[in-house]
């Protein structure tokens, strides 16, 4: 009987993070994992700006728009707009193994090989002191594993009036990337305004980025080819298949992919765990001495759900509430592209009017361009295709787009359950609920309504302010929550699943609060904590 020592579920971030920690440690590891892959992936778009592609390359629609148009989006702009065809992958066969029912929350999850890091926004936030402690985290211990992480991935970033909010005591990083003429002279306004900006409760500042400006082990620099949301060509940008593939070179490392964990039982000395084969639909047993489920914080609840027989109980959910806020900088419009260019955020506006470092609402600035305008188009008010088309061109130099998130907290309107389902391959699907309270909702589009009125100020100007649905943002949590006490589907502050032996959750399952900044940075941290205890048997 073949008994691995630690199995790892997924190759997301928090998995990646977790089985590199384990496997520098020494320790065998095996990853579990789906992993549907693009095999044209890193050879299908060309090592050129978007610019020279636009102009010159005849085939440029199979990866801009997909061979049969399957990458337009047109209506309504909710989840996952961003996912262009080369990267479609990564939610391919979602809707089958991991359905989800819902009027009121539509999350997007993953299958494909480095999960839902095959299409993150490379954003590295720090927790605040405070919202570590408020999620359930070791405040010390966080702080050394985001050193630990930043040297892994290699982090660009800066120190300026938002690096208390960003980077806050983080050492290890690298220059930050340079701004486009857009991002530029929104922040020369800001400094211009700075006390304007003050008063309000705002500060800006760039946003810290998992991203590379010096080269660094066999990775490249950053080549501002404006591509980054097509390709991951030098492999500049951190995902976590990067560091999976550096683990397959390991002698202590298996990867066995095709592979849907299911549920697990413990035995005497050893963890089994079920998996469906795909796309074989066979059953399958493994067997690890310590199991780490990091399979997100939805793909997670659901294996404990069924292993703890949990079926139609209601478990915690949390997702930060996004809009986003197309703008136009007037000073812009109608200048000459630029080609020398970077598609992800550059700049971050916090609103924190109580200065406490925790509760404030984070607006990310993206220049737009290569996301192309029929993702916008549909968005103008009172035009057509025709005239939007027209006008979108002319504009198109002088677009931000302003994401912004707020924090959010357990409530018993928001909540998971598993219930079964015939149709399904794994017979059951999660029930979701997601609402928030009427004072909430005020309280954001008060917000939100300072943003639009702050980016006057920074020379944006809004267009309309649009709500993706619940589920956008892309950042869950809580499912499985941290506590003191030995209560089912909760996590022992090692990140052991209470009523367990040797079953771990690694990934964002036991936050208790999700803050509106970025997670996945702190994903990594826990993910490299977690598996630190796993090694020593925490309890």
């Amino acid at each position: 009987m073949n008994i691995a020592g630690f199995m790892v579920v997924g190759s997301g971030c928090s998995a990646a993070m977790a089985a590199q920690t384990l496997v520098d440690a020494g320790a065998d590891v095996t990853m579990v994992d789906v992993g549907i892959d693009n095999p044209e992936y890193h050879s299908q778009v060309p090592e050129k700006d978007y610019i020279d592609i636009r102009r010159n390359e005849i085939d440029q629609h199979r990866y801009l728009i997909g061979q049969n148009a399957e990458g337009v989006v047109w209506g309504h702009v909710g989840k996952g707009a961003q996912i262009t065809p080369p990267r479609r992958h990564m939610i391919e066969k979602v809707d089958t193994y991991l359905p989800v029912r819902s009027s009121t929350f539509s999350p997007v999850e993953s299958l494909g090989y480095g999960g839902l890091g095959i299409g993150w926004g490379l954003q590295c936030w720090e927790f605040s002191d405070s919202d570590i402690k408020a999620a359930g985290l070791d405040e010390t211990r966080m702080r050394d594993a985001y050193e630990v992480v930043a040297q892994r991935v290699g982090i660009s970033a800066t120190k300026d009036d938002a690096s208390p909010y960003t980077i806050v005591d983080l050492k290890t990083y690298q220059p930050p990337v340079n701004m486009d003429r857009n991002h530029q002279r929104i922040l020369n306004r800001y400094q211009v305004h700075k006390n304007y900006f003050s008063k309000r409760g705002f500060v800006l500042g760039r946003t810290p980025l998992a991203l590379l400006t010096e080269d660094m082990d066999g990775r490249e620099k950053y080549a501002y080819r404006d591509m980054d949301y097509y390709t991951d060509n030098g492999r500049s940008a951190w995902r976590p298949w990067v560091t999976v593939d550096q683990l397959k070179g390991s002698p202590n490392f298996t990867y066995v992919g095709g592979h849907l964990v299911t549920r697990f039982v413990e035995r005497d000395g050893f963890v089994e765990v079920e998996c469906l084969t795909i796309p074989q639909h066979e059953k399958r047993v493994l067997r690890c001495r310590t199991l780490v489920l990091a399979a997100g914080a939805l793909g997670s609840a659901r294996v404990v759900l069924r292993s703890m027989g949990e079926s139609h109980t209601k478990i915690p959910l949390l997702c930060n509430p996004y809009s986003f806020i197309p703008c136009v900088q007037l000073s812009m419009v109608g200048k000459e592209v630029e080609r020398k260019k970077l598609g992800l955020a550059q700049l971050s506006l916090i609103l924190d009017e109580e200065r406490g470092k925790s509760g404030f609402s984070i607006a990310s600035l993206y220049s737009y361009q290569s996301l192309m305008l029929f993702r916008l188009m549909g968005q103008v008010p009172f035009l057509g295709f025709s005239d939007a088309r027209h006008i979108m061109r002319y504009l198109m130099s002088g677009l931000v787009i302003m994401g912004v998130h707020h924090p959010d907290k357990r409530s018993s309107k928001k909540y998971l359950q598993l219930v079964g389902d015939a149709s399904s391959p794994v017979g059951d699907h999660l029930d979701a609920s997601y609402a928030l309270d009427q004072a909430e909702k005020d309280e954001f589009v008060r917000r939100e309504r300072k943003y639009i009125a702050a980016g006057r100020r920074l020379g944006i100007y809004a267009t309309r302010r649009i709500n993706p649905g619940y589920g956008a943002s892309i950042h869950y949590a809580g499912t499985l929550p941290f506590s003191d006490r030995d209560r089912p589907l909760t996590l022992s502050p090692s990140g052991r699943l209470h009523g367990t032996q040797d079953v771990y959750v690694a990934d964002s399952s036991g936050f208790n609060y999700l803050p509106a900044c970025g997670l996945t940075f702190s994903l990594l941290a826990n993910a490299h904590i977690t598996a630190q205890k796993a090694l020593k048997h925490e309890r």
